[in-house]
């Protein structure tokens, strides 16, 4: 027992070195910094002038009288803290959403604003940065849309807690962990700007949203952190950005910057038009659910209301490539973890593959249903959770703590054609794993090498979405009520009882194939 706590000790060490070694300095400053030091909340006045907007994206119902649902999970309200359904449930809450959404009354809503600043001494949640960022750009959407409404007392009372926020949020922009938070705080704080017409808010975050813009958006319009809902998210809040500052110029040189802010949203626009399934929906890579980020659908046509044209891009930069026929549709992972420093979303997920056929799932990511730091959130993080090879039940990369990777695999593309592509990677230390995905008309096929010295346990994973029957089984076929798979170098295949989830706390029963393998596999999909 002593030996194993010691090498458990051990690890934990080694992980936490491989993790924050890809961190960049200023995220390890910020991080000592708001350990130390939390900036207080003042109260403070300001006046803000009301905007004008085109219509954006209804917001998800999720507040019926006190009672609340976020994340498939329904409860009373118990105060702003409430952790009983985890922290991202909390955060929920607090960003107030549902300020904004179908059939809210504006009695409704200016009593749970009032709520709010009457609560806000004790609410620790809600002064965190990413609450104060979305919640603050709901109360602009919703003082803007029901200006006639509100007496000054009231309006008075809101301007000066939400200028207070975010002066709160500008001394606690989340340079600690970047990544989307970091957009987020620039596009929430650009939006404040115009609103309040504050030139240090303008020239601060202006500054940042772009900087943000640059380094977060790739060549080929994909977010970094290659999740397609956090992609979705965040294009929308783009939209929202680019919509205020359209149409309520208060700044000199404001619509040279909206250029700016047009150029990525076209490039966003285009990196979702090649990924986006047939059906309009995305893949489930990475951390992504359904029911959380608007849908493509809907993200097109605010765009057009805003009027803004675009064109599919190729895919490159992200990773990602799709690979079609008549009947098959392929999106398949062949990148690296390209936010190095924030890969808080990715996973152990190198060579993962989702598979439609005639328009219907077949071969699924096993998707994500908590981002609370359980068993299952370690699992749906990990290698067998996806569509791809573990060698000595390890995963390719390090994923722990719910949120963290330590070591991870690098990847070498070999080719890339509109109807295959072959790349290799080294997260198994001591192994290379090369793999090719080719399609035609009618077949899908993969082929798996592992290249080394020693002798290890290969085992590739194949999830099949819920609605998939196994109709027979052999050392060489796999038969099924949507495709048939005919599989060579199989040394056993075995049928797990298991679950996917489209969308957060929902599990499915699902099936799921795992193929005992030496060195070399292939098998075809038709």
């Amino acid at each position: 027992m002593c030996n194993k706590r010691i090498i458990e000790r051990n690890m934990s060490i080694f992980s936490l070195f491989h993790t924050i070694h890809y961190l960049k300095i200023k995220q390890i400053i910020f991080q000592i910094i708001y350990r130390l030091y939390i900036p207080p909340f003042i109260q403070r006045c300001q006046v803000g002038v009301s905007m004008l907007l085109k219509d954006d994206i209804s917001k998800y119902t999720c507040n019926n009288d006190m009672c609340f649902t976020f994340l498939n999970l329904s409860s009373d309200f118990k105060g702003w803290n409430d952790i009983s359904k985890g922290m991202l449930w909390a955060y929920n809450l607090n960003y107030m959403d549902w300020l904004l959404q179908e059939g809210m009354s504006y009695e409704k809503g200016a009593e749970w604003i009032d709520r709010f600043i009457s609560d806000l001494p004790g609410n620790r949640i809600g002064l965190d940065p990413y609450p104060i960022a979305l919640r603050g750009i709901n109360w602009i959407k919703f003082i803007s849309w029901r200006r006639e409404s509100i007496d000054e007392r009231h309006l008075k009372q809101w301007n000066d807690s939400l200028y207070s926020q975010y002066v709160l949020l500008s001394k606690k922009l989340e340079y600690h962990l970047m990544g989307n938070h970091l957009l987020e705080d620039a596009y929430s704080l650009f939006i404040a700007a115009l609103y309040f017409k504050d030139d240090k808010f303008y020239r601060k975050s202006k500054k940042m949203l772009w900087q943000e813009l640059k380094e977060q958006i790739l060549p080929d319009g994909a977010h970094y952190e290659q999740s397609p809902m956090y992609h979705c998210i965040l294009l929308d809040r783009l939209l929202d950005c680019y919509n205020f500052s359209s149409y309520n110029i208060r700044f000199v040189g404001q619509e040279t910057f909206n250029e700016c802010l047009k150029e990525k949203i076209v490039l966003m626009l285009g990196h979702l038009d090649s990924i986006v399934w047939k059906d309009d929906t995305v893949p489930l890579f990475n951390d992504s659910a359904y029911g959380i980020a608007p849908t493509v659908s809907e993200l097109r046509a605010y765009a057009k209301r805003l009027k803004l044209e675009w064109k599919s891009l190729l895919m490159n930069g992200c990773g990602y490539r799709k690979l079609c026929s008549t009947r098959l549709e392929a999106v398949v992972d062949v990148g690296n973890i390209t936010a190095t420093y924030q890969p808080g979303h990715s996973h152990a997920d190198t060579f993962n593959y989702e598979l439609r056929i005639d328009g219907r799932p077949f071969i699924v990511d096993t998707g994500i249903s908590t981002y609370n730091k359980t068993a299952r959130r370690q699992y749906e993080r990990s290698t067998s959770a996806h569509n791809t090879v573990t060698i000595g039940n390890k995963n390719s990369s390090e994923v722990w703590g719910g949120f963290r990777i330590g070591k991870r695999a690098k990847v070498k593309v070999l080719s890339d054609t509109e109807s295959e592509v072959m790349a290799e990677h080294n997260g198994f230390k001591g192994y290379i794993h090369q793999r090719k995905f080719a399609i035609n008309d009618e077949v899908f096929t993969i082929n798996d090498e592992i290249i080394g010295n020693n002798t290890a346990e290969c085992i590739s994973y194949i999830h099949f979405a819920p609605d998939i029957e196994l109709l027979a089984m052999s050392s060489t076929e796999i038969r099924t009520n949507r495709a048939n798979i005919v599989v060579s170098g199989a040394i056993s295949i075995d049928i797990i009882n298991d679950f996917v989830s489209i969308e957060y706390n929902r599990l499915k029963p699902s099936k799921t194939i795992k193929i005992l393998f030496d060195r070399s596999l292939t098998y075809r999909i038709f």
